[in-house]
């Protein structure tokens, strides 16, 4: 005898679909990208991450994160291929000064890893934080500080995928553009600094409001809303 589906599981595939197609919107479109003002732009790829590992747990958020590495390494390697290809795929390649740069199997890891965290963690924390809290009195804060340190795994995954694996091959890339005047930072530090004290603060800021805003919905996942 076949076991029906139950209203729970079929509001939980819903809003996994949900998220999964808001995350393609945020990778593929301009919309992933909000501008706050001068040079920073806050990406909201993570977003959808961070929501599903406080929604629908550490598994689910995992695989969302999982998928988000898979829509960056098809934006990077098929859809704008450009300079930052170089840290998210392994068949995008660039001449500089007469080198070969590109090609590194690690950008996989690059490209994949941080995602999967991000997910990870952030269901992680908000289980923990909620452990035992009967009331719920803990959702909102456990929600945003899953947030922020989801988009924040992200980040520094990436810079220190960049820093440990791709040292040579992106200061190259960023010495030819700062002697372009594309940017204003010569180094590899120069570009993760920049990125730390800008982008990143603002895609923590924004994924820790964005998150908690969604909490309610689990009353909808358990049946509580009408």
């Amino acid at each position: 005898m076949k076991k029906s589906i139950s209203k729970k599981q079929i509001r939980t595939l819903v809003l996994y679909a949900v998220l999964i197609a808001v995350e393609a919107i945020f990778c593929f479109t301009p919309l992933g990208s909000l501008p706050l003002g001068g040079p920073i732009v806050a990406t909201l790829a993570m977003v959808p991450v961070c929501i599903t590992g406080v929604l629908l747990g550490v598994k689910a958020g995992t695989v969302l994160g999982f998928t988000a590495g898979l829509f960056s390494f098809i934006v990077w390697t098929f859809v704008t291929p450009g300079a930052m290809s170089l840290v998210f795929t392994p068949f995008f390649h660039m001449e500089v000064g007469g080198v070969n740069l590109g090609g590194s199997l690690w950008t996989l890891v690059i490209c994949f890893v941080p995602r999967i965290l991000t997910g990870t963690v952030s269901g992680l924390i908000y289980k923990a934080v909620t452990k035992g809290d009967q009331e719920g009195k803990r959702k909102y804060f456990a929600a945003a500080l899953a947030g922020v340190a989801g988009s924040l795994v992200n980040t520094v995954g990436v810079l220190g995928g960049v820093a440990l694996f791709l040292y040579r091959d992106f200061g190259l890339a960023i010495q030819s553009f700062y002697e372009a005047g594309y940017v204003t930072y010569s180094t590899v530090w120069g570009f993760i600094g920049f990125t730390l004290l800008t982008n990143s603060i603002a895609e923590a800021v924004v994924t820790g409001l964005v998150t908690p805003a969604t909490v309610p919905l689990k009353k909808l996942l358990d049946g509580k809303v009408s």
